[in-house]
């Protein structure tokens, strides 16, 4: 049994159940529903031994190489993703082949004439999708045949057969061409339009239309009719012949209103002048007439409507009306979105769009005719945003459109590009498209939790991948090279405010070791979990950034001796899985305060190791070679942008940690950057930050003066360490034990020069 303890599952499973229980969205009660479930498998496993959260092998009887189920935390809840029910895919190739219902019978057929024969005209056509790792195994057994590799094709066998019973071993086929390797789209289009489809129509929008196309006219009809009986200003002061049976010819009208238009409420909210209207037509025509308060509540109502909009067919009434039945006729984004779902349906939905041009055109004339939306009615920008996640393009054509909003979305993309360049070392070019699909699968296996800095399970470890790494070419590393260079570059340009997502590192590490370029690149840790050690790879990267920042700005604002980092030596296997660094371990510590607790303390001692290796940015500088278009000071000011974005959100807000994070950390990127900037752009730079933190709220500027101030300091040659700051210059960090000096409401900003 690990150390991990039931309490965050647990608490897993209580915010399911109450979603369950309370939430008024259907699917999403029905998705809390499945969330416990699998809550309960990982505290049955974890209660009888069957789970050893933390480790390599989480699942009793499952190697490392099957992908577990994990949720959230990385907790495997026992299940595997590759097992479950049959799929209809295999009922098909059961009933097709005349097999039992049994996966084992699926596996086993694979491995007859004809069964291989289909698995060869899959990896001819490279039409199939592998959804888990685990669906490549027979695709790779049967290309190994063919290419004479019996040896490696029965040792494949043998690792996989103990499993046929359990686990899918074959993909399914797909009309789609394998994804061309230079081209990503961030969801195919069958998402796009079920996403499009799900669109509900807005409530609030439905009743505004409700009232502006129905009860309003309808309160002018009351207003024009209790106007007739005006005299000397007085309501109700005459009556014109025919009047009350008009008048009930109006109630009855309302109450067929009402039974029909039940969207808008106000006309039953007994202060509304509508219902004051009404109210009053029913005592005057069905009752004894108006009581001496009514009759003051209508003759207030009748006055402040025609003060506030005139008289019912008077100019100025008239040109409201039509301007609001104008409004009321514009197709919702719900019309909308169902036209687009029309225009898409003919469309494989496993396909992406090379262009969304023609998607996202206005309104047509023959669609006018079949939807009632007038023609030449635009595609608003919310659904054309969309639309263009099945855009697909090369990658940094999407960033600039806005179709990758962040790097952590990059990072989801990212494994189309690296599936490419990684399986360019296999010369065939079927086991090249199924290497591919490997990687791009393997991408979307979920993290565990691991303690003991164990690492997560890479993609060599699976059998069928380790079974053809004979048949890769080992001189193949150029394009590699220029890809990890590319989307370095890219990921520096597009969110120069954000630190590098784990699964972008992942993937830029895959690069990497293809390129064969050496590098340490370093994932954020987790606080909660985090053991005070660190792997050999961080004193290494660490190293790495004092050959890029020695005697740098940066080093002189964090206070870094880095011939100090240089000087620790001594990574060895303790009594963790890897390799670890004490000494650093225990600089990180001093310099965060040696602070004590739990997850705050945590963060702490893990944002200096952050600061000492600066997250990957000096080993993309060095050894990498990113140098970005833009150059070093527009990245800076970049990132800049970017936290005064994110102290924003400190303002009044009761939870603001996550933002004085984030922004810490934008911070830290932008002081980066402006550390290999000449003097001369340093200075430009610096004025130009003090320049945007006066256009920003008071509140922001506040907040950012002290920041500012320190680094006006530091510019000019003097420290933060050595008593001479300052009284109001801070170093900006995002970690703190106690309270944050940021979560207070800042002094005016004039201290901002």
């Amino acid at each position: 049994m690990s150390g991990i303890g039931p309490g965050y599952p647990r608490r897993q499973l209580a915010k399911a159940f109450v979603t369950a229980l309370t939430h008024q969205d259907e699917d999403t009660r029905r998705r809390a529903e499945e969330r416990m479930r699998r809550w309960d498998r990982v505290l049955d496993g974890m209660h009888d031994g069957t789970l050893d959260i933390g480790s390599r092998t989480p699942v009793e009887g499952l190697p490392a190489w099957v992908t577990p189920e994990v949720v959230r935390g990385g907790f495997a809840t026992g299940a595997a993703e590759a097992g479950g029910p049959l799929t209809p895919h295999e009922r098909d190739i059961a009933r097709r082949a005349g097999l039992p219902a049994d996966r084992q019978a699926i596996f086993y057929h694979h491995l007859t004439d004809a069964g291989l024969a289909e698995l060869n005209a899959l990896l001819d056509s490279g039409r199939y999708d592998v959804t888990v790792p685990e669906e490549a195994a027979l695709l790779t057994v049967a290309w190994l045949v063919r290419a004479g590799d019996t040896a490696a094709a029965l040792k494949l066998l043998e690792a996989i057969e103990p499993f046929a019973d359990r686990l899918r071993f074959v993909p399914v086929p797909t009309d789609a061409p394998p994804p061309d390797g230079a081209m990503v789209r961030r969801q195919n289009v069958g998402a796009v339009r079920d996403r499009l489809a799900a669109r509900r129509p807005n409530p609030r929008i439905a009743a505004m239309n409700e009232a502006l196309t129905v009860w309003n006219p309808f309160a002018d009809r009351l207003l024009a009719h209790w106007l007739e009986t005006v005299r000397d200003g007085k309501v109700a002061a005459a009556e014109p012949d025919g009047w009350r049976r008009r008048g009930a010819e109006l109630l009855e009208q309302y109450r067929r209103l009402a039974a029909e238009h039940t969207l808008c409420g106000r006309h039953r909210k007994p202060r509304e002048n509508l219902a004051v209207l009404r109210t009053a037509l029913e005592e005057q025509v069905e009752g004894d007439g108006l009581s001496p308060r009514l009759r003051g509540r209508l003759q207030h109502a009748v006055d402040s409507m025609v003060r506030k909009r005139g008289a019912p067919g008077a100019p100025p009434h008239a040109e409201l009306r039509a301007r609001q039945a104008a409004d009321a006729a514009r197709p919702t984004y719900h019309a909308l979105a169902r036209l687009l779902v029309e225009r898409l349906s003919q469309q494989p939905d496993d396909a992406g769009l090379p262009s969304t041009d023609w998607v996202v055109a206005p309104v047509t004339d023959e669609e006018e005719n079949r939807t009632g939306i007038p023609a030449g009615t635009p595609i608003p920008p919310a659904l054309r945003r969309v639309v263009d996640r099945a855009l697909t393009a090369p990658v940094d054509i999407l960033v600039d459109r806005g179709v990758i909003p962040s790097a952590e979305v990059l990072g989801e993309l990212v494994p189309q590009l690296v599936a490419s360049a990684t399986a360019d070392a296999y010369a065939d070019e079927a086991l090249r498209t199924l290497m591919a699909a490997v990687h791009r699968a393997f991408s979307r296996r979920r993290s565990l939790l691991l303690l003991d800095l164990r690492h997560q399970v890479r993609m060599d470890e699976l059998p069928w991948v380790a079974a053809v790494a004979r048949h890769r070419r080992q001189d193949e590393g150029g394009d590699a090279r220029s890809v990890l260079v590319r989307l370095g570059e890219l990921t520096l340009c597009g969110f120069p405010a954000t630190i590098l997502p784990n699964p972008l590192i992942r993937q830029l590490g895959a690069l990497a070791a293809r390129a064969g370029v050496d590098v340490p690149l370093v994932e954020e840790l987790a606080a909660d979990i985090f053991m005070g050690a660190f792997s050999g790879k961080f004193l290494r990267a660490a190293k790495l950034a004092a050959d890029v920042l020695e005697g740098t700005l940066y080093e002189r604002y964090y206070g870094i001796d880095y011939a100090e980092v240089r000087a620790i030596d001594d990574v060895a296997r303790r009594r963790f899985a890897a390799a670890t660094s004490e000494g650093f371990a225990a600089l990180c510590w001093e310099r965060a305060g040696k602070p004590q607790g739990w997850v705050a303390a945590n963060g702490m001692v893990i944002e200096q190791a952050q600061i000492l290796t600066t997250h990957n940015l000096a080993v993309l500088v060095h050894p990498v070679g990113v140098d970005p278009a833009p150059g070093w000071p527009e990245l800076a000011r970049r990132a800049f942008t970017g936290v005064c974005r994110r102290v924003r959100k400190v303002h009044k807000n009761p939870r603001p940690l996550t933002a004085i994070k984030d922004a810490a950390y934008a911070w830290r990127q932008a002081l980066f950057f402006l550390s290999l900037c000449a003097l001369e752009d340093q200075i430009s730079v610096v004025a130009w930050m003090q320049d945007e933190a006066r256009r920003q709220p008071e509140h922001v500027a506040g907040r950012l003066a002290p920041v500012l101030a320190g680094l006006r300091h530091i510019l000019v040659g003097g420290s933060l360490d050595d008593g001479s700051a300052p009284p109001d210059a801070r170093r900006l960090l995002g970690w703190q034990a106690g309270h944050h000096w940021m979560r207070d409401d800042p002094v005016p900003a004039k201290a901002v020069r």
